[in-house]
């Protein structure tokens, strides 16, 4: 099957964090992935409507309108993480507000993408607390993927999703190769010709750290990312706020499209 106008939702991930950056622009395993679709059918019309730091609620409430609005034929749905990782998370809650926006969005006639999250807990130690959430939350979108109409990347089983060189510095947005392969790790779920299984292909080992290196990072990351994103929380802030989506309209892909992010709208 062939699309011609698909919308993506979500939050830091599908806006495309971690492969590019706020000058060039942000490019990530949503605009790859329309790449993969415009192949199939160079008169594809895309939408990225992702914003980094919102929360499955607010991707609700500011992004579900505009999908629905647009008509597409195949959207992404990736949310969740910015809950998992904030007090008072609730695996239910959070998995029902993604199962309503798949519902509402098959409903009107759109397939529909979701992912659950690879264990990336594994790579932040101080962070292993949280994964009991994170398996919660991926059993619940595997049960709200079984609705008709619905494709699901089932990245936590994939060893190679847990790999370093998947993941930017900051532990969290995928590194270019990350989004990459999860580019065509959806490609290859919906079957677009060309797409194959060679995503999931281990990458080459790589020697493990000793234990004084081993450590060492875990300073420097609580000091680069863990401090500063804690900070943010205690101020009330996310790293979204003033921000807009980068691509909020449905426009063909052209040689050499990059989507730029969103910017303040004081900008």
């Amino acid at each position: 099957m062939t699309y011609a106008r698909f919308v993506a939702i979500g939050d830091s991930q599908t806006e495309g964090l971690g492969d590019g950056d706020d000058i060039i622009g942000h490019r990530g395993w949503a605009d790859r992935l329309a790449e993969h679709l415009a192949h199939a059918n160079p008169d594809l019309c895309y939408a990225n409507l992702a914003v980094r730091g919102r929360q499955a609620a607010q991707i609700r409430a500011e992004q579900l309108p505009a999908a629905l609005a647009l008509r597409p034929d195949l959207v992404t749905v990736m949310a969740g993480m910015n809950d998992i990782i904030r007090p008072g998370f609730d695996a239910a809650k959070v998995a029902d507000i993604v199962a309503d926006m798949i519902a509402q969005l098959t409903a009107a006639g759109a397939h529909v993408v979701t992912m659950t999250f690879p264990d990336i807990f594994r790579l932040a130690p101080l962070a292993r607390p949280l994964r009991p959430r994170l398996l919660d939350f991926n059993a619940r979108i595997r049960e709200a993927a079984t609705r008709p109409g619905v494709t699901l990347v089932d990245t936590f089983p994939l060893d190679f999703t847990v790999d370093a060189r998947m993941w930017s510095v900051d532990r969290l947005h995928a590194s270019p190769t990350g989004h990459a392969r999860f580019a065509a790790g959806v490609a290859h779920a919906l079957g677009l010709p060309g797409s194959d299984d060679a995503w999931t292909t281990p990458l080459p080992p790589l020697p493990a750290p000793g234990a004084l290196r081993a450590a060492s990072g875990e300073v420097r990351w609580l000091a680069a990312f863990a401090g500063p994103w804690i900070g943010r929380r205690l101020r009330g802030r996310s790293s979204g706020d003033g921000r807009t989506a980068k691509r909020p309209l449905l426009t063909p892909l052209i040689d050499g499209d990059q989507s730029m992010s969103g910017r303040s709208s004081a900008s």
